[in-house]
């Protein structure tokens, strides 16, 4: 199983609370949590996109670098781990895209890929005279539909003609290619988000679900193998998953309470009010998920809290669901997150021995 860290792009990571670490983003910070990831043989890292936060007494994602330009420079300091940005891509034209990847492929030597992101927030947009209309919501994958087919003929061909309804190419082109194949993922969790995963992606990724429930991402993640059998394609789902571990048990879960005690309910209610505009009575997206009341302050993500043995056999638990290719993690204090678990976790994985020995 495939093992990355989905770095903190934004201020505060994936927590809206007041006890949860407080820190600013910043190239420094991420470049640390990256190579300590390096270091311990981890697979990738990951960068979003958010372009306006949640507010709140904590301020929450107000303040956010740009992945493109973040994971250029991650890829100029790193040598084996793998790099993929977000690209919000009512903000940049397909061929623009194109071209920033192949520039980043070069500067890493192979090692980037790309995950599409439609939007969902209207604020982000509606700040740069961006936003579609509320017709985006049940178009947007159409919209990116188009935006992938311009980005595999550009990077695979060196051209495109696509006449479609959201862009028009007249023969545009890109020069050079890239060196290896450019891996696209997509976190949708909607019928219409794993199709087209399904037809484009290479990777899924989902939330999970619950708290030290290792496999309750298993349905999505056998849909998605639904889908892929129609395509004939092999597409693998990813569990972004937040990682809360120390010595006991009764440590970890300590922490855990005293994060919830701190809970930021102005910038929560924010996040819900963003979520709710997508008023269709059967979408069934992960937005949905993410802003549901029942755990708002971790964004209702798959959470593993416990001991550092506790964590790695939940992780292992993870491994074994058909079609799991890996998970995505968060930790509520990255830098000490990722050491523990390169150090105190990962040796107690059965399905990360391969790295333990390659490091031993």
């Amino acid at each position: 199983m495939q093992v990355g860290v989905f770095i903190p792009i934004n201020n505060n990571g994936w927590l809206l609370s007041e006890t949860a670490p407080q820190y600013m983003p910043s190239f420094d910070l991420n470049r640390d949590i990256t190579l300590a990831a390096e270091r311990h043989g981890l697979d990738f890292v990951l960068s979003m996109i958010k372009l306006h936060g949640f507010g709140g007494k904590t301020q929450f994602w107000d303040h956010g670098l740009e992945s493109f330009t973040l994971m250029a420079g991650l890829a100029a300091v790193t040598t084996r781990i793998k790099l993929f940005a977000s690209v919000a891509t009512l903000t940049i034209p397909p061929a623009i895209a194109a071209r920033m990847s192949v520039t980043i492929d070069s500067i890493s030597g192979g090692r980037f890929g790309l995950n599409l992101v439609t939007g969902w927030q209207k604020a982000e947009y509606d700040q740069m005279g961006l936003w579609p209309g509320e017709s985006h919501f049940s178009r947007r994958y159409e919209m990116l539909d188009e935006y992938a087919t311009i980005l595999r003929e550009l990077w695979e061909k060196g051209e495109s003609d696509l006449k479609g309804d959201f862009f028009t190419m007249d023969k545009c082109v890109l020069s050079p290619r890239p060196s290896a194949p450019i891996k696209m993922i997509c976190a949708g969790s909607s019928t219409e988000g794993l199709r087209f995963t399904a037809k484009h992606a290479d990777y899924s990724f989902c939330l999970g679900k619950g708290i030290n429930s290792p496999t309750a991402f298993a349905p999505v993640a056998a849909r998605m193998q639904d889908f892929a059998a129609e395509t004939g394609r092999k597409v693998e789902t990813f569990v972004l998953s937040m990682v809360i571990a120390a010595e006991t048990d009764e440590e970890a879960w300590a922490r855990w309470e005293h994060i919830k005690s701190g809970a930021d309910h102005e910038a929560i209610r924010w996040m819900q009010g963003q979520a709710a505009a997508d008023a269709r009575p059967n979408a069934d997206t992960n937005v949905r998920q993410l802003a549901d009341a029942t755990s708002a302050v971790n964004i209702n993500m798959s959470t593993f809290i416990g001991s550092y043995a506790s964590v790695a056999r939940m992780l292992d638990e993870v491994a074994e669901v058909p079609g799991t290719g890996g998970v995505l993690l968060t930790f509520d204090d990255f830098v000490k997150g990722v050491e523990d678990f390169g150090t105190r976790i990962q040796p107690l994985m059965r399905c990360r021995q391969h790295i333990v020995k390659e490091a031993a």
